[in-house]
């Protein structure tokens, strides 16, 4: 077992980001060939999916249907102002679990792993871990 942490740069309230080429990088150097990988993110007001990549439109109608399902302004009573984005993050999870042999991700043709920011611009990180 082996555990890596990388950073993200996210620029904008609400955004999914592709982070698929940083994780497949990490594991194709791992000395196991074969297993799974846990991508986690910690932080409170993020998330992370599987989904299409191969067109940027899948992740902005996400977004955009996460954006209306969950207004930013409602009579929400944490007192930071981001309840929102606590409650995306709770809706979509912070976790995935990847299976990987040949030290290559087992992701679908289309498939891609997003970092969802509910409460950017921040500075973020994602904790992989190779079993």
């Amino acid at each position: 077992m082996e555990t890596y942490t990388f950073s993200v740069k996210t620029n904008k309230g609400t955004e999914l980001i592709d982070v698929t080429a940083t994780i497949e990088n990490f594991a194709s150097n791992y000395s196991e060939t074969a297993g799974i990988c846990i991508a986690y993110s910690p932080h409170t007001t993020t998330g992370i999916i599987i989904n299409e990549a191969y067109d940027a439109d899948v992740a902005f109608d996400i977004n955009n249907f996460l954006d209306s399902l969950v207004p930013k302004k409602l009579n929400y009573r944490h007192c930071e102002g981001n309840s929102a984005a606590h409650i995306k993050s709770s809706i979509i999870g912070n976790s995935r679990i990847i299976p990987y042999s040949n030290n290559k991700l087992n992701l679908g043709r289309w498939e891609g792993i997003f970092l969802c920011e509910f409460d950017g611009p921040r500075q973020r990180n994602i904790n992989l871990t190779f079993i």
